[in-house]
């Protein structure tokens, strides 16, 4: 029989029966509100979910993006905002399947031909940084107070490109800098091998290896190699070391030791020069401006 009984306000009977009412009159106002406002798309969400006709495309190397639509004789017309948007999304696709191309293309060549890709690759990049460090030089020279300075630079080699300078960057990228670096990894990793786990004491060895006996070596290297190939005597050489050699160290490992850190720990080995490159393009500019201050 229907019991009589009626729970008291403060027992925990009452309260979940009140919270219950609450939430069912809650549901109702919001199911009258989406009747009244006619989102069709939100009513359907309470129904039972139809299957997906939907299947991911799988990622393939060197596929063109031949999933595209094509434009259609029949359709309908479209608004001139539509066709435009419509018309950027297909320009930014093909511009994205040219990179993917481009950089499939790299990795196929990097693959047959480690050591020459890896040498072009640095001899432009150096040589783009050495521009850049020009560049840089003449609008300091542009925004000298010193009318003198200003005026015989203006007049020597503002707006002027010393590619003798730009030759020099470029071939030490080509010639030496990315020769050095394959071999260097070739022969470290073989020592250490890389490992799965980026954070390692493997990784903290390598780094240390790196950047406290490589990068001093190397370091020196620089300074002869570029003043050989600009002419200058090996007392001159010499001097420019003892000045600037433990000023371009210490902003070496302050650039060098958490860029190794990642290439080393997350970089491929195939990769690895390149990501160097990179990193070098800036460590460049700073060369540049240091080995050609005067």
């Amino acid at each position: 029989q229907q019991s009589t009984y009626t729970p008291q306000k403060n027992s925990t009977k009452y309260r979940v029966d009140a919270t219950m009412k609450t939430i069912a009159s809650a549901s109702n106002t919001l199911l009258l509100l989406i009747s009244s406002c006619g989102v069709g798309s939100l009513t359907n969400a309470f129904m039972s979910p139809q299957q997906s006709t939907y299947t991911p495309l799988s990622y393939q190397r060197n596929t063109p993006l031949t999933h595209l639509p094509s434009p259609s004789n029949d359709a309908q017309p479209q608004s001139s905002s539509s066709s435009s948007s419509s018309s950027t999304c297909l320009h930014l696709a093909e511009l994205s399947g040219g990179i993917t191309e481009a950089w499939n293309s790299y990795l196929d060549a990097l693959e047959a031909n480690p050591l020459l890709v890896k040498s072009i690759t640095a001899g432009v990049i150096l040589g783009a940084a050495d521009l850049s460090g020009q560049a840089i030089q003449q609008a300091i020279a542009t925004n000298n107070d010193d009318a003198a300075t200003t005026s015989e630079l203006s007049n020597n080699t503002s707006n002027s490109v010393d590619i003798a300078r730009f030759l020099r960057f470029a071939f030490f990228g080509f010639i030496l800098q990315a020769p050095w670096n394959h071999f260097y990894y070739q022969i470290l990793d073989g020592a250490l091998p890389p490992t799965e786990d980026p954070f390692t004491s493997t990784t903290a060895i390598k780094v240390v290896i790196d950047q406290f006996i490589q990068a001093p070596i190397f370091t020196v290297i620089i300074f002869g190699f570029l003043g050989v190939l600009e002419g200058k005597s090996l007392d001159s050489i010499k001097e420019q070391l003892d000045e600037d050699y433990v000023d371009t160290m210490l902003a070496n490992w302050k650039l060098w030791v958490p860029a190794t850190a990642v290439n080393i720990a997350f970089c491929p080995p195939i990769l690895r020069v390149l990501f160097l490159n990179v990193v070098f393009f800036f460590w460049s500019i700073f060369l540049s401006l240091k080995l050609n201050k005067d």
